[in-house]
């Protein structure tokens, strides 16, 4: 099953829900995992299981970075605000780079993020 990431900065976390809820359908065949609070606010907001990781700060992040470098993640969602993220939030650079290292597609916007997502519904669809 394809297993997906969502991890939100606090201002991009109202951003993820409403992605959450555009893909629910979608979403909802995949195995999702994200960090604490982002999981949390999409699982009260929309009908999806997320798996819950330790929030950011407490290095959920981290988390999913080990997924990501034991060959279980097909893809993360990190919705990031690039101008205002406080220090206690996650820090990309780290994720970024187990990504690139294990070739696992990150979006950081909006857009990319439903491109990301539409390659994995058309690869689950074709597989």
């Amino acid at each position: 099953m394809t297993r997906v990431a969502l991890i939100a900065h606090d201002d991009e976390k109202p951003e993820i829900i409403d992605l959450a809820q555009s893909y629910e359908d979608a979403l909802s065949g995949f195995d999702l995992v994200g960090t604490g609070t982002t999981s949390k606010r999409i699982m009260e907001e929309t009908d999806l299981t997320v798996e819950r990781k330790e929030s950011g700060p407490l290095g959920g992040d981290a988390q999913i970075g080990a997924e990501v470098a034991e060959d279980r993640i097909d893809g993360i969602v990190f919705l990031r605000d690039p101008l205002t993220a406080q220090p206690h939030e996650p820090d990309i650079s780290a994720l970024l780079r187990i990504c690139d290292v294990h070739d696992v597609p990150l979006a950081t916007t909006r857009t990319s993020a439903e491109f990301l997502l539409e390659g994995l519904i058309r690869d689950e669809t074709d597989g």
